[in-house]
């Protein structure tokens, strides 16, 4: 899994961005919000990613943000939500806007992006209230009961492919954090992964 690119930022197009790493192109489609936070063509760029895997291809979708990541994920689980209306909504919206449309059951926030409409919009709102925290008053946004962590750091990481195996958000960051307590902060991905699954699975 390709959780993060560092490179040179070689293009940009409306929805996706290339991104030179070591000689090697990779195209990271993005929300114009990131495309927008990348900067110039040219200068050195760090870019999270996710990986889509389908039948007959593979497709990277890139972030400027850990966070945004974490938005990314939680709106494509939503029924009807694919990757182009999820990076809709997350260039239309902040990560701490689309909190507090979802946290508040603004739905009218959320259907200000392209391509949502008011049902779609009302079924964003009504599965991810209980996914997420109370409306942010300011500061990083948490989701409920996740204890917070850094954003892009190896326990973020850790945290992100504990969620990609389909443990919720409030489980996996609890066991990341409990993982990295026991190993150290010198521990690798690899380590960290291995002893939160274990833990986030007793």
């Amino acid at each position: 899994m390709i959780a993060k690119l560092k490179g040179r930022l070689d293009s940009t197009g409306i929805d996706h961005a290339v991104i030179d790493v070591g000689g090697v192109g990779y195209l990271v489609g993005a929300s114009s919000r990131t495309l927008a936070a990348l900067g110039p063509v040219g200068e050195a760029v760090t870019i999270h990613t996710e990986m889509l895997v389908a039948e007959d291809s593979i497709r990277l979708v890139g972030f400027a943000r850990a966070e945004e990541r974490d938005w990314y994920r939680l709106l494509t689980h939503v029924q009807g939500v694919g990757s182009r209306v999820a990076l809709a909504i997350l260039s239309a919206l902040e990560p701490a806007e689309l909190h507090r449309a979802v946290a508040t059951g603004d739905k009218a926030m959320v259907a200000r992006a392209n391509g949502v409409g008011p049902k779609l919009a009302q079924r964003i709102v009504n599965e991810l209230k209980d996914k997420i925290g109370a409306a942010p008053s300011g500061g990083p946004i948490g989701l409920a009961g996740a204890v917070a962590l850094p954003a892009g750091s190896m326990s973020a990481d850790a945290l992100s492919a504990l969620q990609n195996l389909g443990f919720k958000p409030t489980e996996a960051s609890s066991a990341v954090a409990a993982a990295e307590e026991e190993l150290g902060k010198a521990a690798s991905l690899d380590a960290l992964v291995r002893l939160a699954l274990r833990k986030a699975a007793k």
